[in-house]
């Protein structure tokens, strides 16, 4: 098992899913699922780590799992190809997150910047929940359950990754070779990182209403992209412009390819001959957004399409989940039996002991 190659991937059901998500890993993680490079692909949706954050809105939780769903399947993740599941199904992650805690001291994880960040930015310094607290811990497991070798991410998430090697090095080193040790797989595409949202602001986010959604009907956006930052000194077609935090143009650097210039914008040969016209001046904001509304909507519109298919057979798409959360548990079941073995808890599979128990009773 361990040299085979396994992709791990998911996210937390807390909103539908936005183009930054698109960009940053669903586009690649069907790139992945096609490419024929890996043995299996797991995919999941991660309601039980959501309620770290949400415990007391379990229905925002509950209600975004479909919506997430149909997302994965309308960008071309397919159940035949990958295992599609829900985390909270799959009590085996429990377990060993249980167990992974006896690894990690409680100052490893207060210096793991990615949960400094997140504790910050949820205000929650005075008052952290255990659960939210032991992420990198409930990662591990995630992780470690399917033996994967492949965990596609963006840069913010390296921290969580290493976490996750320490924990299988620890475990291996005293208990023995059981675990696989994942590699992070990072976007090839550096401006995928991190798409900022359509107000210039570092991060998409569904509280500042700054996402535009892969669900989103053709006329939001549309819209969102006419009210799009760009240049505030940009205020005349003839003035200079800037590119550095121009939302319109770090949108064109992670989506624009050379044919959209030969169908949209046959004016300019690629975009680095419009990027010089509009830093030099005489080209104006509005005519570069309706080059990268034309790009989004050829982007976004078979995706709308193919979910809007799905959306008609809803109880279909929890078949799906159900006997992908069947699939998921049973390999996670073996690596949890693999590791009870390991760690001489697995007393009634012991024939053995049990046998040299009665032995040595008996000789007392």
């Amino acid at each position: 098992m361990a040299d085979k190659k396994i992709i791990l991937t998911g996210d937390r059901p807390t909103g539908k899913l936005h183009i930054g998500h698109y960009v940053g890993s669903l586009k690649r993680r069907v790139e992945l699922q096609n490419s024929g490079l890996y043995d299996k692909t797991f995919v999941f949706i991660a309601d039980a780590q959501a309620l770290t954050d949400n415990i007391d809105n379990p229905e925002k939780v509950r209600q975004n799992v479909i919506e997430v769903a149909l997302d994965y399947l309308a960008c071309g993740l397919d159940p035949a190809k990958s295992t599609i599941f829900i985390q909270s199904q799959i009590p085996e992650l429990c377990e060993l997150s249980f167990y992974y805690m006896d690894l990690v001291t409680v100052s490893r994880l207060q210096r793991n910047p990615t949960v400094k960040t997140e504790i910050q930015m949820r205000n929650f310094e005075t008052s952290i929940p255990v659960g939210f607290f032991t992420y990198p811990i409930s990662q591990a497991a995630d992780i470690t359950a399917f033996k994967a070798t492949t965990v596609p991410a963006g840069e913010d998430q390296e921290p969580m990754i290493e976490q996750a090697r320490e924990i299988v090095r620890r475990f291996n080193h005293i208990y023995g070779e059981t675990l696989v040790e994942p590699e992070i797989l990072l976007p090839t595409n550096a401006v995928c990182l991190r798409l900022p949202g359509t107000d210039g602001k570092a991060k998409m986010s569904k509280s500042l209403g700054n996402c535009i959604y892969l669900s989103d009907p053709a006329d939001v956006v549309e819209k969102k992209i006419k009210s799009m930052y760009t240049d505030p000194t940009h205020i005349k077609v003839s003035d200079p412009g800037k590119l550095e935090g121009n939302t319109v143009f770090t949108y064109l650097d992670a989506f624009s390819r050379p044919e959209h210039f030969e169908r949209y914008l046959p004016d300019y040969p690629n975009l680095d001959e419009l990027k010089a016209h509009y830093t030099r001046g005489g080209l104006g904001d509005m005519k570069v957004k309706k080059f990268l509304a034309a790009i989004m909507q050829e982007e976004l519109t078979p995706i709308r399409e193919r979910r809007k298919e799905f959306e008609k057979d809803i109880p279909a798409v929890y078949e799906m989940l159900r006997k992908g959360c069947e699939a998921a548990r049973e390999t996670a079941s073996a690596t949890l039996d693999e590791v009870r073995k390991a760690m001489k808890i697995n007393y009634f599979d012991d024939a053995e002991l049990i046998a040299e128990q009665a032995k040595r009773f008996a000789q007392e």
